[in-house]
C-alpha cells in the first residue's frame, strides 16, 4: 500500500460470530420503536431491542448480503430489524430516516445514498435520542462508520489493472455516485496512475454504480475512444456492465477490474472473460460490525474506535479457488 491508513482494523473477524440465516427485507413503513412519537429518548434508556436498516439499493446482491450480517447477529442479540430500500434516491431516505424519529428506533444502520446530502436528516435523528451509524459509505452527521478501505480498494485494483496491461495504454474509469465510497476507490486508484503515467485515462463519466448505466455509459466511451486496453469499474455491477459493453462493440481482449469480489464476479472469474480481477468486499462482517457498534453506544460505551476500516486485497483467477465469497 501507498499511503498510510491510521485507522486499520486488525484481526477483524477474530471474536465475530457470524451467522447464515437469511431475512427477507421488510415492507412499508419502518416499524414502532421504544420512543414513541417524540423519538428515541436519551441513548442507553431503556432496552436495545429496535432498529432500522437503511440500504442504497436493495436489489443489489451486495446490500442483500449486508442485511443478512445485521439481521444474523441482530438474531444474536434479540433484536428486531426493519430493512428499507432507498432506491437511489435522497429524498427517499430523508424520509424513511423521519419515520424511524417519529416511530423511535433505538438505532439506524444507514448506507447512504448521498453522504453528504443525508447529513441534515441524521442530525435530526441523533438530536432525537436515536443512535446512528454508517455503513459500507460514510454518512454526514453519524455517530459511526464501519466501511471498506475503499482508498486501497482503489490502489489494488488499479495496481492490478496497470500489470495486467504491461504498464502503458489507454484506460476508461467509470465512476459512480457522489458516495464516500466511490469517490474512496477513485482517489485510490488515481494515486496509483500518477506513479504510472504511461496508463492514461482517456475518459472518465460517472455512472449510477448499476450495470445498466455503466453499460451505456461504457458503449458511449468506446466509440469516442477505440484504442483502449483497459477499464477500472468503481464496483462489480459497474465493471460487469462495462465488460458486456466492451463485448458487444466487438472487443475480447480489454483488462476490465472492479470492488466488491461479488457472486457475479466470481461467476465471470469462472469463464474467459475480459473481467480480470476485484478488490474483496465483505458486506456480512460490516452489517455485523456496524450493529455491534450501534449498540454499545446506545449502551453508552465508549467505541475504540469511531471509524473501522476493513483492509481488502485482489481476487483474481489465480487465488479464486482459495475464496470462500459472501
Amino acid at each position: 500500500m501507498r499511503h498510510s491508513r491510521s485507522r486499520q482494523v486488525l484481526g477483524l473477524t477474530a471474536g465475530l460470530t457470524l451467522f447464515t440465516a437469511l431475512a427477507a427485507c421488510s415492507e412499508g413503513d419502518p416499524g414502532s420503536g421504544g420512543g414513541g412519537e417524540d423519538g428515541g429518548g436519551a441513548m442507553g434508556d431503556g432496552e436495545f431491542d429496535q432498529i432500522g436498516f437503511m440500504a442504497q439499493d436493495m436489489s443489489n446482491p451486495f446490500f442483500q448480503a449486508m442485511e443478512e450480517g445485521i439481521v444474523a447477529e441482530a438474531e444474536n442479540m434479540g433484536v428486531e430489524v426493519n430493512t428499507q430500500d432507498g432506491r437511489q434516491d435522497l429524498n427517499a431516505q430523508n424520509e424513511q430516516i423521519d419515520t424511524f424519529i417519529q416511530q423511535g428506533v433505538d438505532a439506524i444502520l444507514i448506507n447512504a445514498v448521498d453522504s453528504e446530502g443525508i447529513g441534515p436528516a441524521v442530525e435530526r435523528a441523533v438530536e432525537a435520542g436515536i443512535v446512528v451509524v454508517a455503513v459500507d459509505v460514510t454518512a454526514e452527521n453519524a455517530m459511526a462508520t464501519v466501511t471498506l478501505d475503499n482508498v486501497q480498494a482503489g490502489e489494488v485494483a488499479c495496481e492490478y489493472l496497470v500489470e495486467q496491461v504491461g504498464g502503458s495504454g489507454n484506460i476508461l474509469l467509470i465512476d459512480g455516485t457522489p458516495i464516500s465510497s466511490v469517490q474512496d476507490r477513485v482517489e485510490g486508484c488515481q494515486g496509483v496512475l500518477d506513479e504510472n503515467p504511461d496508463v492514461e485515462v482517456v475518459g472518465h463519466q460517472n455512472g449510477d454504480n448499476g450495470r445498466s448505466e455503466a453499460l451505456s455509459i461504457t458503449a458511449d466511451l468506446l466509440t469516442a475512444h477505440p484504442d483502449v486496453v483497459g477499464i477500472f469499474g468503481i464496483n462489480d455491477p459497474t465493471a460487469l456492465g462495462a465488460m458486456l459493453a466492451a463485448q458487444q462493440a466487438g472487443y475480447d481482449d480489454l483488462v476490465i477490474v472492479g470492488v466488491d469480489a461479488s457472486p457475479e464476479a466470481v461467476d465471470a472469474l469462472e469463464q474467459d472473460t475480459m473481467f480480470m480481477g476485484s478488490a474483496k468486499q465483505d458486506p456480512n462482517t460490516q452489517g455485523s460490525i456496524g450493529l455491534q457498534m450501534a449498540r454499545d453506544l446506545f449502551n453508552g460505551e465508549e467505541l475504540e474506535e469511531e471509524m473501522v476500516l476493513v483492509p481488502t486485497e485482489m481476487l483474481t483467477r489465480e487465488n479464486l479457488d482459495e475464496y470462500e465469497g459472501w
